[in-house]
């Protein structure tokens, strides 16, 4: 059985989606942009912050459940630009302690509200 799980700490789906979904001992996360939760509005200063407020919202996602950094098991991060992908890995990778999860990073083009960053992740629930 799966159970949707959402959390005001994060921001509220933009379409038919839910920000995440538990099944057996996984946890699917969304697709996260730079959005500030409590005002729907975008980060856009640089790739970098915008790359923070991702990992933010997933860390809210994930806190939601109980889970943390540690309990990702997979990442995929889509960029519009591929010369971006040093500064996003950089935050990306500070947002880690050890272990990192398996992951891809793929330029597209274009991601919504014409973000340049946009990550999603799968967790395992211990």
């Amino acid at each position: 059985m799966s159970k949707i799980i959402n959390t005001k700490n994060a921001p509220a789906a933009i379409g038919p989606y839910n920000q995440s979904v538990k099944t057996g001992n996984l946890l699917f996360v969304s697709g996260q942009i730079p959005l500030i939760p409590e005002s729907m509005e975008l980060i856009t200063e640089s790739v970098e912050a915008e790359t923070h407020q991702v990992m933010k919202n997933l860390k809210a996602i994930l806190n939601e459940s109980g889970l943390d950094f540690a309990n990702i098991v997979k990442a995929s991060i889509f960029c519009k630009n591929l010369e971006d992908f040093g500064r996003i890995n950089e935050v990306y990778g500070s947002y880690f302690e050890s272990d990192f999860p398996a992951r891809e990073c793929v330029e597209v083009a274009r991601l919504p509200k014409d973000v340049n960053v946009e990550i999603s992740v799968i967790a395992e629930i211990n």
